[in-house]
């Protein structure tokens, strides 16, 4: 027997497989639904504070048509008006309406598509696994050349031989990160890195853990081969109070550090030093974590392409080495993910700080 009454807006909304957006007359955030929730993360919370110009700013990044000329076109529209939002790494199409109310005041509504991607998330699985193969079989085949090569005792040989595996091994490591970047890129893409993370969370004492990471940190799977960076141990110091810990999961902040100080020693002079520092925010009941370096620093005129996709600085030292331009967008949906913030400040020339702010451990953290 069909329901007298109608069903809840909300209800309504939480039912649909699109993710909505819908902002009154004054740009304010008025409604949204489960699956706005799952795909803009920590981001809606933004949109919910700022309304319309916070959602502008995150829908244009990338984007071929700005959200306010989509807008434009849609007040004039009698249909939904298509364009697209660039969110996990990929273009998503989206579709904007006006919504006359009997005031004839106009409500925005965004709607963007959930595509399924199952069969592509199968295939990039099947893809990493058997990469990660090769690259450790084959990196096992360059040590046994290496091996043979030296007990024969013939340096001709083995000049010509170490110039073949110096080059196998430069591109087995290039090979490597990508297919590490690929996997924590799909993770995000498929939202399942929030799931690995409220898995994984737990207590995390800095001082012990960034000790035990600097200790195992290696310079030759940290810097790319071809980047003469000498032993980047003996650069960084960590100032970082015993009693501090925070809730995060190890792993995805191994990421985050690996991927800063990589930057850090890459993008300074060889001799500069670099400082990990660490201290608290009672009142926040959050925990900084600041990687400062003096190298090259970045262009004000770059900054906005830190922390988006595919992108690196068109500065030329930046340029010079070689890199992906994925380690901090990918750093930045991971740390979000912990439910945390990332951050820069910078002057070229002078350096870099990047900043992490993680939640503070607590009795009840585990059950967050």
């Amino acid at each position: 027997m069909i329901a007298d009454e109608l069903l809840p807006n909300q209800l309504i909304l939480d039912g649909l497989s699109q993710a909505v957006l819908i902002f009154d007359p004054q740009n304010h955030l008025v409604a949204e639904n489960a699956a706005a929730r799952a795909l803009m993360g920590s981001d809606l919370k933004l949109i919910r504070q700022e309304g319309w110009p916070a959602a502008a700013v995150l829908f244009n990044s990338r984007a071929l048509e700005s959200v306010e000329a989509v807008r434009n076109r849609a007040i004039d529209a009698r249909y939904p008006v298509r364009f697209y939002v660039y969110r996990t790494g990929e273009r998503i199409p989206a579709w904007m309406s006006m919504l006359r109310h009997s005031s004839d005041a106009a409500f925005t509504m965004i709607t963007i598509e959930m595509p399924d991607w199952t069969a592509l998330t199968d295939i990039v699985d099947s893809y990493l696994k058997e990469v990660a193969e090769v690259v450790s079989s084959t990196r096992g085949h360059v040590d046994l050349i290496e091996q043979i090569t030296r007990a024969k005792g013939n340096e001709n040989l083995l000049r010509r031989v170490g110039g073949f595996t110096r080059l196998i091994h430069v591109h087995m490591h290039r090979l490597g990160r990508l297919t590490q970047l690929m996997d924590r890129l799909e993770k995000i893409r498929t939202g399942r890195v929030r799931e690995q993370v409220a898995i994984y969370r737990r207590k995390v004492v800095l001082q012990d853990f960034i000790e035990d990471f600097l200790e195992a940190m290696d310079e030759d799977t940290l810097v790319d081969p071809e980047s003469d960076a000498g032993d980047p141990r003996k650069r960084i110091r960590a100032v970082i109070p015993g009693r501090i810990a925070v809730a995060a999961s190890t792993e995805h902040l191994s990421y985050v550090l690996r991927d800063i100080l990589r930057n850090a020693i890459m993008y300074s002079m060889k001799a500069a030093p670099i400082k990990v520092v660490a201290y608290a925010h009672p009142r926040e009941n959050t925990v900084q974590i600041d990687i400062i370096d003096e190298g090259y620093g970045i262009r004000a005129s770059e900054s906005d392409r830190v922390f988006l996709p595919y992108e690196r600085s068109r500065q030329p030292q930046i340029m010079a080495e070689f890199g992906y331009g994925l380690a901090m967008y990918l750093c930045k949906s991971e740390v979000e993910a912990m439910n945390g913030r990332i951050w820069f400040e910078s002057e070229e020339g002078v350096g870099t700080t990047f900043s992490i702010k993680l939640p503070a451990w607590s009795d009840d953290s585990s059950s967050g």
